[in-house]
């Protein structure tokens, strides 16, 4: 079965064109134009790969509908932002957005980052052939998909268990931003580095970890971030 693509934005016309381009390359799409519509189509029906996001709606915005879905879905998203609106794009990332890209866009560049997302987990499932890693108060069982600190399961995003992944194969090397987005992102992809900061925030949040005084992640100033064995 073809690839599930959700595209929810209030103009009929980007809608549309969008979903041209993701049909032409074999995705299954469905369109909704307002937030509300998404939070009810996810209760109903989960069996979405991927969501194509408008930050700017009526009645509920794209970063509270993502913030909602959070609560109980952990289905990829893509946000769709004003260029100038940076606020939005950090916002989003921190809520828990896989990726964005900003208005106005070229249609490929969105099936191009759709690929990229559902490839990196396609990849992440199949390479998962490792026994668990364990160190000093976590343990990472990647083919399970299951994380533990101090014994107690913790909840990750699909993005946040790869960007653990990454760093825990290699305790004590030091990953450039640059390095991390190649791994966990694909080197396909288009944005800033800066995601990077935002997602491993995200990380550290999960897992209980303080940037002041790191057990498991380490920033190195100036250069990246490093796994504490």
């Amino acid at each position: 079965m073809p690839p599930r693509i959700l595209i929810v934005d209030d103009e009929r016309e980007i809608r549309r064109l969008v979903a041209s381009y993701l049909i032409d390359d074999g995705f299954h799409v469905e369109e909704l134009d307002n937030g509300r519509a998404v939070l009810e189509r996810l209760h109903r029906q989960p069996a979405i790969d991927l969501i194509i996001l408008d930050v700017r709606m009526p009645e509920l915005d794209g970063i509270d509908t993502l913030r909602e879905l959070r609560r109980f879905c952990d289905v990829h998203v893509i946000m769709l932002t004003a260029a100038a609106e940076e606020t939005d794009r950090l916002i989003g990332l921190s809520v828990g957005a896989d990726d964005y890209v900003t208005k106005p866009f070229s249609p490929r560049e969105v099936v191009a980052r759709v690929k990229a997302v559902l490839r990196r987990t396609r990849t992440s499932e199949a390479e998962s052939l490792a026994e668990p890693l364990r160190y000093a108060g976590i343990t990472v069982d990647i083919d399970r998909h299951v994380v533990s600190v101090d014994g107690a399961p913790v909840d990750l995003s699909a993005l946040q268990f790869s960007l653990l992944c990454a760093l825990a194969e290699s305790p004590g090397r030091v990953f450039a931003r640059h390095q991390l987005i190649d791994r966990v992102w694909g080197r396909d992809f288009y944005g800033e580095e800066r995601i990077v900061d935002v997602h491993v925030g995200n990380l550290r949040k999960a897992l209980g970890d303080s940037a002041i005084e790191p057990r498991f992640i380490e920033t190195v100033r100036g250069v990246g971030y490093r796994f504490i064995a």
